[in-house]
């Protein structure tokens, strides 16, 4: 088949063009990539989550109480919304792991014995067998917590269970929607070698902690047209009488938030990081049609004059700029597909899911491409309107010289201390600023490209460094299962190892403020504490008011308060009293909702005696070991958390599934970063290469005449830096603003290693392209660019 005219020409441009061709489908395929990537791990976590939640039956709504007997259950059951109600019993207990020196915790619930399926919160059996009928030291485990301490049916485990020694044996590893994030009290990152989750057939716990008959926690499936918030005051009401500790919706249930979270990170990678790669993508096509359209004036008035229309040459430039992006878009797509697939292998083993569906639809391809598509026609809408405003007549003369006149150093008379090259450097900068302009602004978006790709890296672990050795500095946290007298906090101080001791109490709340609520625990700090101390985002230590109550800004934020305004405080323990507080102030903390009071504070509120409910421990690491074996024994002692056991963890969840982006992002922004450079540079040598050829005939070597266009490249390389820095900050900002979630909230900090990281990639980048076109320089066909256009 015959080329038309126009098609022949398009593949011409193409093919001399070719590379910086190549590097606009570089950046389109990182962003389509990008697209396709975070689109489809959002989709699957989505229908992932959905799917398991709907098999094994997670509940709406959930609520922990002291004691209640199961005839309660029909009340709970005729509460208007409500499906389904399952009434459990619920405690923490104390373990011995083989293995593992340190005293573990374990979240010990109630399932119906064999063959009676629970009606919500079922759980997946993964290895062994369910627990027989009659045998009550058989349990089945949480895949995580066997995991991290190598457990496998037909091992055994000590536990204390209400104050008496027991040994329990697993016969099955299993997982359950309820806790894909494996968490205890007011932890905020689970530590799976410390803590896990166990079920024990009913008949087993309830004559092991005198709950025959009884419940102590809850959980309901609401029907369809159900109003959660009524259903939850109802229930509230009707747990009052047995020490309700406050119901919630499935929104405040820590492993789901956590998910949640995690589907919002997604939704911001696959929007925010695309449509800064391909508004570079744009820009590009824009700068090399831009110059095309400069250098090709004669061909279109040829063409036009033969009488093609002003669309069929318009649409010649728009297709240019959609086969540079189609390769990139096809690439980019193949890419997002590979990476998600790799991605969502790895969300299988953090999130536990037993079965994780991944099904890229092609809504997602057809997204990230239209939105290549739209890049491309937006890069190339600026010269396409040049091309149509070109009359045939005018276009068919050469384009008027630049006027010169005496610039900035000449006028300061600067210019005679200057080599003759760096002269002509400067003025073809300064005579030409748009131009100029142009490529610095390209580059300095390679540069905020780079900052933005290791911003992550930086956050994360700036929120580690703040977190587990600025504000945690304990190495142990130990906690009661009831609030014990003040004296207990000297005979923690006497266990063997402990060289510092600090007592604290928390009390589970519900704040409320007009029409916003929250339940909190309010946590009673002395006010010289040194083991855990409040810090805010700057590294600022703030000390606990001797009055009323220091919020975290998230929860401030949460429930609409500032400092002055007055809080009612429901108390969900004891007497379950309501009380006023003043908020004195927010704190920009980095992790979780907190409510901070003077211990003493707390006290008066509570209108109780000084009392402890856990103490943070500085241990001798020489006599860790009896220390623990104590603990492990103790029945008052609930469970222990390790800080560097909870370092782990963090490292092992946030910062391994925020890290898989990382690194794809900071792979993707050094070659976006190459591309730009590369591009900026060879778009110089061809508007230049008719003036460098005049000089080589003048006498000028090739050296001299490289000096020239690289000296004005490495100038324009430096100017960019510091404005891609300041983009770069500025893109980091709003990324930073967008994960300011209730677990977490990610730091504005970027350390001088990722700012070295961004020049460091940009100079190779520039030298790399520097021997390019150093080499095009010496290849210069002197006749051919001196021919003139008439």
């Amino acid at each position: 088949m015959r080329l038309k005219p126009l098609h022949r020409m398009l593949l011409r441009d193409l093919w001399y063009l070719r590379g910086q061709v190549v590097a606009i489908a570089v950046v389109v395929a990182c962003g389509v990539a990008a697209v396709v990537t975070s689109r489809t791990a959002y989709e699957s976590l989505v229908v992932s989550q959905d799917f398991y939640y709907a098999r094994y039956r997670f509940a709406d709504v959930f609520a922990q109480l002291k004691r209640a007997p199961e005839t309660l259950r029909a009340r709970l059951e005729a509460i208007p919304g409500v499906a389904a109600v399952e009434t459990r019993v619920v405690f923490e207990v104390t373990l011995d792991v083989p293995g593992l020196d340190e005293p573990a915790t374990a979240r010990l619930v109630s399932i119906p014995e064999r063959g009676v399926a629970p009606r919500l919160n079922a759980v997946h059996l993964r290895v062994g067998r369910r627990p027989e009928p009659g045998r009550r030291e058989e349990v089945l485990v949480s895949e995580a917590f066997a995991e991290a301490n190598r457990l496998v049916p037909g091992d055994t485990l000590g536990a204390v269970l209400n104050g008496r020694w027991e040994t329990l044996q697993i016969v099955g590893i299993v997982l359950s929607p309820e806790y894909i994030y494996e968490i205890r009290g007011t932890d905020v990152f689970p530590d799976n070698r410390r803590f896990g989750v166990i079920w024990a057939q009913r008949d087993a716990m309830g004559p092991a902690f005198e709950m025959d008959g009884a419940f102590n926690d809850v959980s309901l499936r609401l029907a369809p047209a159900a109003v959660e918030d009524g259903v939850i005051a109802r229930v509230d009401r009707l747990l009052e009488r047995y020490g309700g500790l406050g119901a919630y919706g499935r929104i405040d249930h820590v492993s789901h938030r956590f998910i949640s979270d995690e589907i919002k990170q997604n939704q911001v990678f696959g929007t925010v990081m695309p449509a800064i790669y391909l508004s570079v993508a744009a820009f590009l096509l824009n700068i090399v049609l831009s110059r095309l359209v400069a250098t090709q004036r004669d061909q279109i008035a040829v063409v036009k004059a033969f009488g093609y229309r002003d669309l069929d040459v318009g649409l010649h430039y728009l297709g240019f700029a959609l086969a540079a992006v189609a390769g990139g878009a096809l690439t980019g797509t193949l890419l997002g597909l590979w990476l998600g697939s790799e991605l969502n292998q790895l969300y299988m083993k953090i999130y536990r899911f037993p079965v994780f569906r991944y099904e890229p639809g092609v809504a997602v391809v057809a997204i990230a491409v239209g939105v290549a598509a739209l890049a491309a026609f937006f890069g190339a809408l600026g010269a396409v309107r040049r091309v149509l405003a070109l009359a045939p007549a005018e276009a068919m003369r050469p384009e008027p010289p630049a006027s010169f006149r005496s610039g900035l150093l000449e006028r300061l008379g600067l210019g005679a201390w200057l080599p003759s090259s760096a002269r002509m450097i400067w003025r073809n900068v300064a005579r030409r600023p748009l131009r100029a302009g142009m490529s610095v602004l390209g580059m300095a978006f390679a540069v905020a490209i780079l900052v933005v790709g290791h911003y992550f890296v930086d956050a994360i672990d700036h929120l580690a460094e703040v977190q587990f050795r600025t504000v945690q500095r304990e190495d142990i946290t130990l906690a009661f299962h009831e609030p014990l007298r003040a004296d207990a906090r000297h005979a923690v101080a006497q266990l063997p190892g402990v060289l510092q001791a600090e007592p604290f109490r928390a009390v589970p709340a519900r704040l409320h403020f007009e029409h916003a609520s929250r339940r909190v625990a309010l946590f009673g700090l002395e006010p010289d504490a040194e083991l855990r101390r409040i810090v805010d985002t700057h590294h600022r230590i703030w000390q606990v008011p001797p009055e009323g109550v220091l919020l975290t800004a998230k929860l401030g934020e949460v429930l609409g308060v500032v400092a002055g305004d007055v809080l009612r405080v429901e108390v969900l323990e004891g007497e379950r009293p309501t009380r006023e507080v003043v908020v004195t102030g927010l704190v920009e903390e980095l992790i979780g909702l907190m409510a901070y009071m003077d211990s003493s504070a707390l006290h008066r509120l509570m209108r109780e005696d000084a009392s402890v409910s856990g103490a943070f421990l500085r241990v001798d690491g020489s006599r860790a070991e009896t220390l623990h074996g104590d603990l492990k024994r103790m029945p008052a002692v609930a469970g222990t958390t390790s800080r560097l056991g909870m370092l782990a963890s963090f490292e092992a969840t946030l910062a391994e599934s925020l890290g898989i982006f990382t690194r794809v992002l900071v792979v993707f922004a050094a070659v976006i970063a190459a591309a730009v450079v590369y591009n900026a540079a060879r778009i110089a040598l061809s508007e230049r290469a008719r003036e460098l050829a005049s000089l080589r005939v003048l006498g000028f070597t090739r050296r001299e005449i490289g000096v020239l266009l690289l000296g004005e490249q490495a100038v324009l390389t430096l100017l960019a830096i510091p404005l891609g820095f300041a983009i770069g900050y500025g893109l980091s900002a709003a990324i930073a603003s967008a994960y300011q979630w209730e677990l977490f909230r990610l730091p504005l900090f970027i350390s001088g290693r990722t700012w070295g990281f961004a020049v460091l990639v940009l100079l190779g980048a520039a030298l790399a392209s520097a021997l390019v076109v150093r080499r095009r320089i010496d290849q210069l066909d002197l006749v051919a660019v001196l021919k003139t256009r008439e």
